[in-house]
């Protein structure tokens, strides 16, 4: 995509050309990147600067509607939305649907799909591992004593991949009272559970959700990732940085930029009270899954 709406810049009457957007000062690209639309549906996108490998700088969406004139149908396009179809049979059909957090995720070798494999369980109904949890509660809705440990009905099971996928292609996932299991111990309306990033606030006592949406850029270390549509909101990876960009093929600023993101985390003010952090539940990786933009 080569042009874009600024919203913040209200003294731009035409949209922008790449050209002209990748010759603003570092300051105005980092500041405007976030403000940026498709010219012709009018859905948000972003900007991803030129690579190393010579790449040419590029203007993009992962919202574009059907029959906008820049949505061009790739393989990944196509993928997102048996995903989104996907989930939302299991949506009508299911009483329950469990996270698989240890669903195999990019970056894995033949050797891991292996031993994966061989340890796969025999059921889709049969309960995930216990996750080990933070020293804080997990402020999702505990079963009560005597009650069986997710009830053994019409149970799905699904990946951080294709649930990431289904809510960036508008599925009805974000707005069910489907009961929704993140481990075996806790459950969740998934209207209460799935938060886009642009509506992140600060939970009593630290409770984890599952935040999603894309990411607009990162900083120059690559240590904090930034979501787009929302100034005020920060994830902090530099503890388990190389783990994820290892499991994600990620090498560089462009790599992350207009990536779509889901991940397990509680929401809590910085000491300023000026930004809000998201940071990973128990830092392990695991739960957390990136998609990098193809367009």
């Amino acid at each position: 995509m080569l042009d874009a709406i600024c919203t913040l810049d209200k003294s731009q009457d035409e949209p922008y050309s790449v050209f002209k957007f990748q010759k603003l000062s570092r300051d105005e690209i980092e500041e405007y990147r976030q403000f940026l639309l498709c010219p012709v549906c009018h859905q948000k996108a972003f900007y991803r600067k030129e690579s190393k490998d010579g790449k040419a700088a590029c203007f993009g969406s992962r919202y574009h509607k059907f029959d906008c004139s820049e949505f061009k149908p790739s393989q990944a396009k196509l993928r997102e939305e048996q995903d989104a179809l996907e989930v939302n049979q299991q949506l009508v059909d299911s009483d329950a649907l469990v996270i698989d957090f240890s669903k195999l995720t990019a970056g894995k070798t033949a050797g891991d799909k292996q031993r994966a494999k061989s340890k796969a369980p025999s059921s889709k109904s049969t309960p995930p591992e216990k996750l080990a949890c933070d020293v804080e509660e997990v402020a999702g809705s505990e079963l009560s004593e005597g009650e069986p440990v997710i009830p053994q009905k019409r149970i799905a099971t699904q990946g951080l991949e294709k649930l990431l996928n289904s809510l960036l292609r508008g599925s009805d996932l974000a707005d069910s009272e489907l009961w929704v299991y993140t481990d075996e111990k806790y459950r969740w309306r998934a209207k209460n559970l799935f938060v886009n990033f642009a509506d992140a606030e600060p939970t009593e006592n630290g409770a984890p959700r599952m935040y999603w949406g894309t990411i607009s850029h990162s900083d120059k270390s690559m240590t904090w990732l930034n979501p787009a549509d929302c100034q005020d909101v920060g994830i902090p990876i530099d503890e388990f940085q190389k783990v994820l960009f290892h499991q994600f093929a990620i090498k560089e600023r462009r790599d992350i930029e207009g990536a779509g993101i889901i991940m397990f985390g509680k929401c809590f003010w910085n000491k300023g009270k000026t930004r809000k952090i998201i940071q990973l539940w128990g830092k392990d990786t695991k739960r957390m899954f990136i998609s990098k933009s193809e367009d």
